[in-house]
C-alpha cells in the first residue's frame, strides 16, 4: 500500500499506544493520540485542559442534537454552542482525522478512528488487546498504578472507552469484524507486533 492510515484500538495496559508510536517510527509516519486534543483545541479556541477531562468518554446529547439539526457536519462549528464539551471534542476530532486521513499516511490511536475513516479504502484497522494478568502487570510497571487497584482502573478506562465508542459509532467496541486484524499483545514482543503490522500492510 502506497496510502495508508492505520488506526489502533486498545484495551487500557495492552500496550496499544506505545505499539502505535513505534509503529509510526518504523514506517517514518506521523502518530496522533493526545496530540488530536492540541489540534482541537487549536481550532475551536478552547483550553486543551478542559478537552482532556473529556477525553474519549461519552456525553449525552450528541445524537438529540443531530436528529434535530442543531449540527451538522457541513456546516462549520457555529452551532456546537449549546454542545456539551465532550460532542464537541468528538466533532472536533472526527474533523481533524478526516483531513489528516486525506493529506497523508499516518497512525491514529482510538477516538472511533476506525469508525470515521470507515469508508477509506486505505485504512487498516487494529485492535489489541491482552489477558488481565499481562495489562494489570504493564499497568503497574508502566503507569505506576498501585497493584491492588490495577484491576478495578483497567476494567473502569476499558468501559468508558466502549461507551464511547459505542455511543459515537453505533457499534460494540473491540468486536473482530470491525478490525483488519486483532492482536493479543501478551503473545508477542511489541517490536515484533510492530514488525506484524508493518508486513502485513507491505501485503495489502
Amino acid at each position: 500500500m502506497d496510502k495508508y492510515i492505520i488506526t489502533i484500538g486498545r484495551q487500557f495496559g495492552s500496550g496499544g499506544r506505545s505499539i502505535g508510536e513505534k509503529l509510526s517510527k518504523k514506517l517514518g509516519i506521523p502518530f496522533y493520540d493526545k496530540e488530536l486534543i492540541s489540534l482541537a483545541a487549536k481550532e475551536s479556541g478552547i483550553d486543551p485542559e478542559v478537552f482532556k477531562d473529556v477525553d474519549e468518554k461519552a456525553a449525552n446529547s450528541l445524537l438529540y442534537s443531530l436528529s434535530m439539526g442543531l449540527y451538522s457536519f457541513g456546516s462549520g462549528f457555529s452551532a456546537m454552542g449549546d454542545l456539551p464539551v465532550n460532542d464537541k471534542l468528538y466533532l472536533l476530532q472526527h474533523k481533524i482525522i478526516k483531513e489528516i486521513a486525506e493529506k497523508e499516511n499516518c497512525v491514529i490511536v482510538g477516538r472511533c478512528a476506525d469508525y470515521v475513516l470507515r469508508d477509506n479504502p486505505n485504512c487498516v484497522n487494529i485492535f489489541v488487546y491482552a489477558s488481565m494478568a499481562f495489562r494489570k502487570e504493564q499497568s503497574v510497571k508502566k503507569h505506576g498504578i498501585d497493584e491492588e487497584r490495577a484491576e478495578h482502573i483497567i476494567n473502569k478506562t476499558d468501559k468508558s472507552r466502549a461507551n464511547y465508542y459505542s455511543f459515537y459509532s453505533g457499534q460494540k467496541w473491540g468486536m473482530a469484524e470491525n478490525y483488519d486484524l486483532c492482536i493479543d499483545s501478551s503473545k508477542l514482543s511489541e517490536d515484533k507486533i510492530v514488525d506484524l503490522i508493518a508486513d502485513y500492510i507491505k501485503m495489502r
